[in-house]
């Protein structure tokens, strides 16, 4: 079995004039990803490999959750094939970088293609929380997929089980 965990990078800031790509976190982006990463890591789903988008705000939510996980930190992929990608590109990315032995993967990426792969992916699950990631997929948000298969080139349209979708006002 297979775990895909699908982080989308915490909240930004907008205040400042910088280029999208050169964003940093904003208070409340700094407060909500080790707030996720924590939960992550209590509920034994610690990624052995990180994929992550190269932009400022993703890897700086990066830097946070690293902080919470346990050792031996997961290999770590920085791709800039991953900013703002589209969910076809995201899924190329993972069965690329995937390694052969890697049974729980992360995602930290940006939406819309994020949000639309974890759609394209998911075929079962509590019914709720398909409805609520359906609707939205917020900054910080994370949903965890898992896959009846043992290879990453295996994974496909409607065939995950949404295990867990979740944001961070469910955690405090």
């Amino acid at each position: 079995m297979l775990t895909l965990l699908l982080f989308r990078h915490a909240k930004s800031d907008w205040s400042a004039d910088l280029a999208d790509h050169e964003r940093p976190l904003n208070k409340r982006g700094v407060k909500a990803a080790p707030l996720v990463a924590r939960h992550i890591a209590s509920s034994g789903q610690s990624p052995d490999r990180i994929l992550c988008s190269d932009a400022v705000r993703t890897r700086a939510t990066l830097s946070l959750v690293l902080t919470e996980l346990p050792n031996p930190p997961p290999a770590v992929d920085i791709d800039e094939r991953l900013y703002l990608a589209a969910a076809e590109t995201i899924l190329d990315v993972l069965r690329e970088r995937a390694g052969k032995t890697d049974k729980r993967l992360m995602v930290i990426g940006h939406n819309p293609g994020l949000h639309a792969l974890a759609l394209t992916l998911v075929g079962n699950g509590d019914k709720k929380a398909i409805g609520a990631m359906a609707m939205k997929f917020p900054t910080a948000a994370l949903a965890v997929i898992t896959f009846e298969t043992n290879a990453w080139a295996n994974i496909g349209p409607a065939g995950g089980t949404l295990e867990s979708f979740l944001v961070p006002r469910d955690l405090d």
